[in-house]
């Protein structure tokens, strides 16, 4: 196969449709067109986010030599780019797949979008980690698959405060794990409207004021679609307090929480049974 015209390069972490869908941009063609040039057979139907797109390696192959992109770049840049269930070269194809929400990816940085779509669109979705939520260099975020583009956040300046501390943190041991925790609780925390509603709420109120297709949205979506942004701050230091908490010892649930409580500049979290944080300082907690 000749290599391509363009080369268009991949975003870290994109979706393989939306690679395929920029790439089929840069000839002026659809998807469709695109994969049936290049001799792909498509199995089933779908479109991102809702839908992931799986290649064998042969259709692989002919995405590679097409967007002039090495094909060891292009698996590492694209996390679910080919279909594992066919090794071998094979026949070159692509399948659709249904993805669940929580698997679905986001919208992409579109300034970072148009710089590497040679200025042709600004819209890709990628599969964010978990430690990527905001992008440091143009400030703009998509939280939630529901979101159709990003949003801008300049006035929440925390949230870049919160992207460096978690970067540190990425790099301890016991980061994925605690992770999952503090954000399980920060979430239940933020949809019981407990202990920083007010300071979420004012962070809400200047996203809405900063992104007007956020309100648009309507108030309920707006409260949902931005919740993970709205409660990362707090949610990184939460984790990072809870990655360092000591095995050797075993300090009292009600010191732990003084100290978590200072951490997010409480004056106090009440030691309630039904708080997801006090169950897992003394249940949970390895």
């Amino acid at each position: 196969m000749a290599p391509g015209v363009f080369r268009v390069r991949p975003l870290l972490f994109e979706a393989t449709a939306s690679y395929l869908q920029r790439l089929a941009g840069a000839y002026r063609l659809t998807l469709p067109q695109l994969l049936d040039g290049s001799g792909i057979t498509v199995h089933g139907h779908g479109t991102s986010p809702a839908a992931g797109l799986y290649l064998t390696p042969g259709a692989a192959h002919r995405a590679a030599v097409l967007g002039r992109i090495p094909l060891a770049h292009l698996t590492h840049a694209l996390p679910h780019l080919t279909h594992h269930s066919r090794p071998g070269p094979g026949p070159a194809a692509a399948y659709w797949k249904p993805l669940d929400p929580e698997h679905q990816p986001v919208a992409a940085c579109a300034l970072c979008t148009w710089h590497r779509s040679r200025g042709a669109t600004g819209t890709a979705w990628v599969h964010r980690p978990w430690h990527l939520l905001v992008c440091p260099r143009h400030r703009q975020a998509a939280p939630d698959p529901r979101l159709t583009s990003t949003l801008h956040t300049p006035a929440v300046p925390e949230l870049i405060t919160a992207h460096h501390a978690h970067q540190r943190l990425q790099r301890h041991p016991r980061a994925p794990s605690a992770w999952m925790t503090a954000r399980a609780i920060t979430t239940r925390w933020y949809d019981h409207q407990q202990h920083l509603t007010g300071r979420w709420q004012h962070r809400l109120g200047r996203l809405v004021t900063d992104n007007t297709h956020l309100g648009r949205a309507g108030t309920v979506s707006a409260v949902l679609m931005a919740r993970d942004l709205v409660i990362y701050p707090e949610t990184v230091a939460l984790a990072r307090t809870l990655a360092t908490l000591p095995h050797t010892r075993q300090p009292r649930t009600g010191d732990l929480l003084g100290m978590i409580a200072h951490r997010l500049k409480l004056d106090t979290l009440p030691p309630t049974t039904s708080d997801p944080l006090t169950v897992y300082l003394t249940h949970t907690r390895p």
